[in-house]
């Protein structure tokens, strides 16, 4: 129950939770491209991912206070004593993630990582665009074909895995986890330190670089 001295406060940036949401989207309509054949869409929306997912992890070190990896990846004890009261409802006093949540977010990261990375090179080798393909032996070229499939369905997994955990925390815990997602706030005491929130012009910068890291990786090797 919300106390009479909580108050609404900015607890998610604009450039995270886009991020989020876009990443959700593209990641899906790659699914649907690869399922349909479409892999000319299928690329341009991978590309566009790496792009994504490079900000994020830029985002990680220089963006926002609560934004960054050294805020939210909380040590294994922190997590298991996290995950013992998942099924005792109580109040989302958490400014960020909570420690479960962290190292989910820093999986999905790792795996999208993985798997737009893994498919430049399975373009390159189809569509022979680049001269990466000559320079890799070809059992390497054919692991790194056969790790682009399986980390698809690794996070396929990891992605059901969150949707499952997000709901387990609306109904057990009695925590909604979406909607300070859309709206950036969350209900706060004030005992609960606030977030410093990072200037949006840094993320514009950093956008701008992921992307022309992202085409170099995908049209300059």
């Amino acid at each position: 129950m919300r106390r009479s001295e909580d108050e609404p406060v900015a607890v998610w940036d604009l450039p995270v939770r886009l991020s989020h949401w876009v990443s959700a989207f593209l990641v899906a309509g790659c699914y649907v491209t690869w399922q349909r054949n479409w892999m000319g869409f299928h690329v341009r929306l991978g590309e566009t991912l790496l792009a994504l997912v490079i900000f994020r992890l830029s985002w990680g070190i220089w963006g926002s206070e609560n934004a960054r990896f050294r805020a939210f990846l909380a040590p294994p004890g922190a997590v298991f004593r996290h995950l013992a009261t998942i099924f005792r409802r109580e109040p989302d006093h958490a400014a960020g993630h909570n420690p479960a949540g962290g190292w989910m977010v820093a999986a999905l990261l790792a795996l999208l990582l993985g798997e737009t990375l893994s498919g430049i090179y399975v373009n390159n080798d189809i569509a022979n665009e680049s001269a990466l393909t000559e320079l890799v032996p070809a059992p390497i070229a054919n692991a790194i074909d056969d790790l682009h499939f399986w980390l698809s369905w690794a996070l396929a997994a990891a992605v059901a895995a969150h949707v499952l955990a997000i709901t387990v925390y609306a109904f057990a815990k009695g925590q909604n986890l979406v909607r300070p997602m859309l709206t950036g706030v969350k209900i706060l005491p004030p005992a609960i330190p606030r977030p410093r929130l990072a200037p949006l012009r840094r993320a514009l910068l950093l956008l701008a670089l992921s992307v022309a890291a992202a085409l170099t990786l995908a049209w300059g090797l």
